[in-house]
């Protein structure tokens, strides 16, 4: 069968993978290729899962976690699929993958919410941190560096599917309850991971497309998992208003059963038009990068996409569904534990002034909320940036020394400051060094062995 040079290149991180498993010394050895969580059955829960509770563990499986899907992690991961809940109020589960360090922090973990900004299932993070999966989200993937500075910190951390089982973008509060329900999952596995401390405290934390999930967590921690012992939360680039960024993948996510399927998809099928269609169905099936190109020089308001133009947003159906989904608008959805938020004062993908307006309405709720811009940074330079900020933050919010009430701080520091973030960037350039001396030193002992094998047969 004749294979083109992309078809090639597809195989090489499944081939790689087959290679690191077969090297001796390897913790946790993927017994067969990931498979997309479509057609993987493990995604699936059993028979009568809707009657356990939210958060209960339906399956859990041992995986090869890796750096870009070609290195392997040389630390234990974990999956959970558990039961959490959608829209409507009914069962659905999701995946949550856990990584622990070789000599964990037993009385705490942290709950990472990656920004992967999806309607594809495909590019759901449980899938995409495997080893010898084509990375075809990359954000995850990047973000994997992130959480290897906690990892190296000593901290378990958990990664939740947070869109939920369908890749359901942007209806924050089904991601705010998968990812309390990936915290309880993970607090019912506690005993596997090493965690001692019952119940185990908990900081929640993410970027952009994660901060949703985040700032969603937070809101509804009081209502509907308030027996969780969160101390903090952190979200940076924080979309708090969804109709930023309202393009075909937010579109076609809001659409998923799990969503607002039930009342959005009749509405978007009568306005839909037929490169609308196309859209919605690139979307659908890819991930966020592929999407931003796809979607390059075009307008979710041209009526060559839907027949209302600007009026989309007027529509009933629509407009209630974002208007419900508009973080910090309700005062009974006030988060209880103390809150970082981080914004880049030149973002131009989400407006600072969506920081700003979710800030000072989460002071007006008496929320304790400490607030940092960051002067002349934009969105993707703000993660990189805040590094320090939001590390000491974590140290805070678990030692419960976070100052309590409202701040607002304006940093003026550069990304060329050395003082700015070189110790935490450290930590994420030597958990990519650990990896490559564990596979070193693998490689190293396999020649050792065939060396030895050699003389053998020589000397026989």
């Amino acid at each position: 069968m004749y294979l083109d040079f992309f078809d090639r290149l597809k195989l090489l991180p499944a081939i790689l993978a087959v290679c690191l498993a077969s090297l001796p010394g390897t913790t946790c050895r993927p017994t067969a290729r990931a498979q997309e969580p479509s057609t993987d059955p493990f995604y699936k829960p059993p028979a009568g899962f809707e009657l356990e509770p939210p958060g209960a563990i339906l399956r859990q499986r041992q995986v090869a976690s890796s750096f870009l899907g070609l290195i392997a992690d040389p630390v234990e991961a974990y999956q959970l699929v558990y039961r959490t809940t959608a829209i409507d109020g009914s069962s659905i589960a999701a995946v949550t993958t856990v990584f622990k360090p070789f000599h964990p922090m037993t009385d705490r973990f942290i709950s990472f919410q990656t920004a992967y900004d999806s309607s594809s299932v495909t590019c759901e993070p449980s899938y995409q941190y495997q080893l010898g999966v084509v990375q075809t989200d990359l954000i995850s993937p990047m973000e994997m560096f992130f959480i290897q500075r906690h990892i190296l910190q000593g901290y378990v951390v958990a990664s939740p599917d947070h869109e939920g089982p369908d890749a359901a973008l942007d209806p924050g509060r089904l991601a705010g309850m998968v990812v309390l329900d990936g915290m309880r999952a993970v607090v019912n596995f506690q005993d596997t991971i090493g965690l001692s401390t019952r119940p185990p405290a908990i900081v929640g934390m993410g970027y952009s497309g994660g901060a949703i999930a985040t700032g969603w967590a937070a809101s509804l921690h009081s209502a509907y998992a308030p027996e969780l012992n969160i101390k903090g939360w952190a979200q940076g680039g924080t979309p708090s208003n969804l109709t930023v960024g309202f393009t075909p993948a937010a579109i076609d996510g809001l659409c998923k059963p799990g969503a607002y399927g039930a009342q959005l998809q009749p509405v978007i099928d009568s306005i839909i038009t037929e490169q609308g269609r196309c859209l919605l169905d690139f979307a659908n099936s890819h991930c966020f990068l592929a999407d931003l190109l796809n979607f390059a020089n075009q307008s979710i308001f041209s009526t060559d996409v839907q027949t209302l133009g600007h009026g989309i947003l007027q529509q009933p159906t629509i407009h209630s569904i974002l208007a419900e989904n508009i973080l910090g608008a309700n005062k009974q959805e006030t988060p209880i534990a103390p809150v970082l938020i981080y914004h880049g004062t030149q973002n131009e993908v989400i407006p600072y002034s969506n920081a700003t307006a979710l800030v000072k309405s989460w002071w007006n709720n008496k929320a304790s909320v400490t607030f940092i811009a960051y002067a002349n940074h934009g969105h993707t330079s703000t993660p990189f940036l805040s590094l320090p900020d939001v590390g000491r933050f974590i140290e805070s919010a678990f030692a419960g020394t976070v100052q309590t009430g409202c701040s607002s701080t304006m940093i003026t520091s550069s990304l060329l400051d050395p003082d700015a973030s070189s110790s935490e960037l450290e930590l994420a350039a030597a958990a990519v060094v650990n990896a490559l001396r564990v596979a070193s030193e693998r490689d190293e002992d396999m020649t050792k062995r065939i060396s030895v094998r050699r003389r053998t047969v020589i000397n026989a």
